[in-house]
């Protein structure tokens, strides 16, 4: 086989990886999230996710809602240099994060487990 053959062949796995990987990629984004309508019923509910981008609490909190986490009801309170906060938080008084407002104006801060934001507020968690 010829040099010229070779670079042929790998120049055309190459591209049928990255098309096939990029498909794969898309359909898999494009799925629904499992707690999709779960984030969406805390917000529906009054529920208020506060956050900051730098904030491994936060990160761990986004964990629990996989890629759903888009559809949750969150603040970011972080300006983007991490250096201060936004006045929305300001207003809210926000001290730490995350911190949860719920719709009778509770507060919990802290992760919170899923079990602990359904049963506050009523949305049905998925099994």
């Amino acid at each position: 086989m010829t040099k010229k053959a070779k670079k042929t062949i790998y120049w055309s796995i190459g591209g049928a990886v990255v098309i096939g990987f990029t498909a794969w990629l898309i359909v898999g984004l494009s799925q629904p999230g499992p707690l999709d309508a779960f984030a969406k019923c805390l917000k529906d509910k009054g529920a208020t996710y506060y956050g900051a981008f730098w904030c491994p609490n936060c990160q761990r909190q986004n964990d629990l809602f996989g890629k759903s986490k888009k559809h949750t009801p969150y603040v970011e309170c972080s300006t983007p240099d991490g250096q201060g906060q936004k006045q929305v938080c300001q207003q809210a008084e926000i001290t730490n994060y995350p911190t949860w407002e719920f719709a009778d104006g509770s507060r919990d801060i802290g992760v919170q487990p899923l079990e602990d934001l359904a049963e506050k507020t009523g949305c049905e968690l998925p099994r």
